[in-house]
């Protein structure tokens, strides 16, 4: 292949509506060059697509799809299709679809996809979509670690079920985890399926003519960290749940039509919840750091935070060529190798790390960039005992 191809990740709970979702996107011609990975057939019931086997686990789908089920590991599947791709044994797809099961921590397989020699060669990841149920979603995310951690690192996020919602209560219930769901993905892009509205386009950024410094800004997203969402907004106008369908489209750059997004709901608070342990914030310096620190300054978020940090994002600004900034992505203590651009994205030339963690403080982590790039303190030879105390906010 003489450049990676773009992988999507679809997670989401039992019962959100993947199955439905994927079965309305599979017909998008847009798709058609698509190879979908899935974990059974028989779990989300795509059998009525399925027209011809290419051998026991690839099959060519109506659609033009190629699908096959994930064979001993993710990693051995994608493997034996990128290597079938360059011999011409199976179509040359152009883009792969991950569904995992709903029960599933999507970190797994973005780790695997990240951090695994062998498949960095063939693929590379393009963002994490993620279903939530819009009438039961608040009780799921109050009950599964697992669905907060889903929607926690979603890219894109699809409100299903609008169309079950009516009604003051019904409005209540929209507003709410539409709020919820922007407190835990700030910069997600939220679509519903109501109305046709959650394409395949919007998803997955098909035929987009973005060169990589713009769709490096439109990832990173880091403006929709930088404050803090403000509880306690004017009450918006009454809305039918049914135009929730015209309200998700945005700008595709983590912006988007406020008027209800920010409703404070009545939604009974506990301590305990799952997403009451999440945060997601940015840190910015405009000092450059030297290779040197960068690596040891990884080295430290990965050791210490590793298994807290759900998603890190972030554009380095480098000592050796200032001009020529470095994208990290790393998902817990996995992390992608870095990328060089060219130029900067856009006017600003400040590192800015995005970060997505449970039970870390925005401080920790501040403290740790200082110490590496503030000219006074900063530096591989200035980290010290005093540094290693200040990085853990002692």
């Amino acid at each position: 292949m003489s450049h990676p191809l773009p992988v999507s990740v679809l997670t989401g709970f039992l019962g959100a509506g993947k199955t439905t979702l994927l079965n309305v996107l599979l017909k998008d011609p847009g798709l058609a060059n698509a190879a979908v990975i899935i974990n059974e057939f028989g779990e989300i019931g795509l059998d009525h697509l399925l027209v011809e086997a290419t051998d026991g686990n690839v099959f060519e789908m109506s659609s033009g799809c190629l699908c096959c089920t994930i064979r001993g590991d993710l990693v051995d599947t994608l493997e034996d299709l990128a290597a079938r791709r360059q011999a011409g044994e199976v179509k040359a797809f152009d883009r792969v679809v991950i569904e995992t099961t709903g029960l599933a921590d999507p970190a797994p397989v973005l780790q695997t996809l990240m951090g695994h020699p062998g498949l960095l060669e063939h693929y590379e990841l393009e963002n994490v979509v993620t279903v939530v149920d819009s009438v039961n979603g608040l009780s799921t995310l109050d009950t599964h670690r697992e669905a907060v951690n889903q929607v926690a690192v979603a890219d894109r996020v699809v409100l299903t079920k609008t169309d079950l919602l009516h009604g003051v209560e019904g409005e209540d219930m929209l507003h709410a985890i539409i709020a919820r769901v922007r407190k835990l993905a700030p910069a997600a892009r939220i679509l519903s399926t109501h109305r046709g509205e959650a394409t395949a386009a919007r998803l997955f950024d098909l035929d987009s003519a973005e060169g990589r410094p713009a769709r490096t800004r439109r990832w990173l997203a880091a403006e929709a960290f930088e404050a803090p969402l403000r509880a306690g907004r004017r009450r918006p106008r009454r809305m039918q749940p049914a135009e929730a369908g015209g309200h998700g489209h945005g700008d595709g750059h983590g912006h988007h039509d406020d008027h209800h997004h920010d409703h404070d709901h009545e939604h009974a608070h506990d301590v305990n919840r799952h997403d009451d342990h999440i945060s997601s914030f940015s840190v910015a310096t405009d000092h450059a750091i030297g290779m040197m620190q960068l690596e040891l300054f990884l080295q430290l978020l990965q050791s210490y935070h590793g298994p807290n940090l759900l998603r890190m994002k972030g554009i380095v600004k480098m000592q050796d060529d200032p001009a020529r900034p470095v994208v990290l992505h790393g998902v817990q203590h996995v992390l992608h190798p870095p990328v060089r651009l060219d130029k900067w994205p856009d006017g600003d030339q400040r590192t800015r790390l995005v970060f997505i963690t449970r039970d870390i403080e925005r401080s920790e982590l501040e403290n740790l960039l200082k110490a590496f790039t503030d000219p006074i303190t900063g530096g591989a030879e200035a980290f010290t005992d005093d540094t290693l105390s200040l990085r853990r906010g002692q």
